[in-house]
């Protein structure tokens, strides 16, 4: 229907224009008709169109003379000469802005890639929102591996936006899926992570370094094990949903944000929680806490997920997706990334647990 608006509109006036007084002057009008399908026309049906109300206000001009036809004509051979080129630069654009999501969508398929949804005894699925309309990605940023020290997670938020920003999360993915294989603790992880951010930013202005530090968590989950540990870095803390209470996993040190290292020191710690079958974690990044309603209130990530029934991963994050986008009425201020992840059961046996795709 939206399509057919330019051609229902050249019908109504046509039709008040024929069915009223000469005194209206309702054919005056037509020449907003081409001008409508310049929104939504390529250039042919356009150029069609506006031939279209010029035949259309010959043939009034003839039914009443003294209609002042030739300048309503003139007007609608200018409108549809402009409309044609409107149309024309819109097309260059929408073409240009397909390629720009194409290439945002290989970037996404780069920095956040494709994960398994079950590693042995653990559940996981991702949420990612870009808070920019026209974008795929930005500066939140997760990975998860299945390595033989345990399952490894990472997220974490670039302070920043745009290329640069997602230039740094990408740097720090890339780093962490190969720091995570070889090193044996989170500790060493971490200051891999440290070491590629501060790599990459040193490509940037000196008085930009501050402005692109971010933070990250990194966990860990122990095949077999009953625990997790956390090293957190600045991140907002994990949720553990168990038995229907829930419990923000807060580092008893915090550790230094990436790329702030050499500032504030390169002391890390890791805290270790109960991760019990059934339990339920959610890691996120600050744009969920800070989702705002109409009212300038943030949205209650804890009081949230306490009211959550029981459930698997994918829909918890279908829920928080729903309720995120209700809460701030569609409009996201931050890029959001969440993970969350579940013990289902006892883990199998080496050999049996499932590999990463």
């Amino acid at each position: 229907m939206t399509l057919l608006s330019p051609v229902i509109l050249t019908v109504v006036i046509a039709s008040l224009a024929y069915a009223t007084p000469p005194e209206l002057a309702f054919s005056r009008l037509l020449p907003a008709a081409p001008a409508l399908a310049a929104a939504m026309w390529p250039v042919i049906p356009t150029v069609l169109l506006g031939t279209v109300c010029l035949l259309l206000m010959i043939g009034l001009g003839i039914a009443f003379p003294g209609l002042g036809t030739w300048w309503t004509a003139a007007g609608i051979v200018a409108v549809t000469v402009a409309a044609a080129y409107g149309s024309h630069v819109r097309l260059r654009r929408e073409q240009t802005l397909f390629q720009v999501r194409l290439v945002a969508d290989a970037a996404q398929q780069v920095v956040l890639s494709p994960m398994p949804r079950r590693f042995g005894g653990i559940e996981i699925e991702a949420l990612y929102l870009a808070a920019a309309a026209e974008a795929s990605i930005g500066g939140d940023f997760y990975e998860v591996v299945d390595t033989k020290y345990g399952v490894r997670l990472l997220i974490g938020d670039v302070r920043g936006k745009g290329l640069p920003a997602v230039g740094s999360a990408a740097a720090m993915v890339n780093s962490f899926r190969e720091a995570a294989y070889d090193e044996a603790d989170l500790v060493n992880v971490a200051r891999r992570l440290e070491a590629s951010s501060t790599r990459y930013n040193a490509a940037f202005a000196p008085e930009g370094l501050m402005e692109r530090f971010a933070t990250a968590l990194i966990a860990e989950i122990p095949h077999g094990g009953g625990s997790i540990g956390i090293l957190n870095c600045g991140h907002p803390p994990p949720l553990l949903l168990n038995r229907g209470e829930v419990h923000a996993l807060e580092p008893t040190v915090p550790s230094p944000l990436l790329n702030l290292a050499e500032l504030i020191g390169g002391h890390y710690n890791i805290d270790t929680f109960g991760f019990a079958p059934g339990d339920l974690l959610l890691l996120y990044t600050d744009g969920v806490a800070e989702a705002r309603d109409r009212d300038g209130e943030f949205f209650p990530v804890a009081a949230w997920l306490h009211r959550q029934p029981p459930g698997c991963p994918g829909e918890l994050l279908d829920a928080l997706h729903h309720d995120l986008l209700h809460h701030s009425r569609g409009r996201l201020d931050d890029d959001i990334a969440a993970l969350a992840v579940r013990r289902s059961s006892p883990e199998p046996l080496d050999g049996q647990r499932d590999q990463p795709a």
